[in-house]
């Protein structure tokens, strides 16, 4: 499938900033799922300082800002040919040890209610009960935007019921690093069906596999990622592979505004 995405994040402040420096990961890169034919990256009022592979080996740009202007564009967009691998992302790569996606985080650090999760999950290979630990968590935590934030940490979305693509995903990988199957975090887009409009990113899981390497796992859809997925980052949790972050110093009021488009 031949997907057209553009990711526009727009900031506007009250005042002139002393300073800001903006993390980007916002470049998609070819491999096994995909294939980047185009993208480029549009930047008003802000300054291009660096570009690198981080330790995930992510696609990283890094942009400043210096007083006015008062108003800050950036735009992500390009085209992407996908493909079905039934959620198969291929073997480990990167700097990266496996080991690493088996710790716990601040955001993924099992507690209770995720050990007590484990205990109902069926299945005679790792895959089937992957599977259903997905479906486990999509049928616990009910997909609602607003009731959690980026700072929610698996447990807390877990005992909520209720959240979105990022609390779905951490839930699974805390869950499956429990299980003894290194896990992380993917950020990218998806192709829904019925808009091109989409209110925001998505994410999903990924848990390695001997013999497989790295599955997909989608709990808020209930899938493994197919052709209408377009992955951009990958992390041991949200704070690794989130598009945009960064500092900012001085006293502005900051509004935001993202829009983004995925169509065929």
């Amino acid at each position: 499938m031949r997907l057209k995405i553009k990711h526009r994040t727009e900031y506007r402040y009250d005042a002139p900033l002393s300073y800001a420096l903006q993390r980007l990961r916002l470049f998609p890169q070819s491999g096994p799922t995909q294939e980047v034919l185009e993208w480029s990256l549009k930047t008003e009022g802000a300054v291009r300082e660096a570009q690198f592979i981080d330790g995930f080996g992510n696609d990283t740009r890094l942009v400043s800002i210096d007083g006015d202007p008062r108003a800050i564009v950036l735009e992500a967009s390009g085209v992407v040919e996908t493909r079905d691998t039934a959620g198969v992302t291929g073997k480990h790569q990167g700097l990266a040890p496996l080991w690493l996606f088996e710790q716990q985080t601040a955001l993924c650090s099992a507690g209770r209610g995720i050990s007590a999760l484990l205990k109902d999950i069926p299945g005679d290979t790792d895959v089937e009960r992957l599977h259903a630990l997905m479906s486990e968590v999509r049928e616990r935590v009910a997909y609602k935007v607003g009731t959690t934030d980026a700072a929610t940490t698996a447990e807390e979305a877990l005992a909520n019921g209720e959240g979105v693509c990022q609390d779905h995903a951490h839930i699974f990988l805390t869950a499956a690093r429990l299980m003894g199957f290194p896990a992380r975090y993917v950020s990218g887009y998806l192709r829904m069906d019925d808009s091109d409009e989409q209110a925001a990113s998505h994410a999903w899981a990924e848990t390695h596999l001997e013999g497989l390497g790295w599955v997909a796992f989608d709990c808020s859809n209930g899938i493994s990622a197919d052709s209408r997925y377009v992955r951009v980052a990958t992390g041991r949790d949200y704070r690794d592979a989130m598009p945009v972050m960064g500092i900012r110093i001085g006293q502005a009021q900051e509004e935001l505004a993202v829009q983004i488009t995925v169509e065929q």
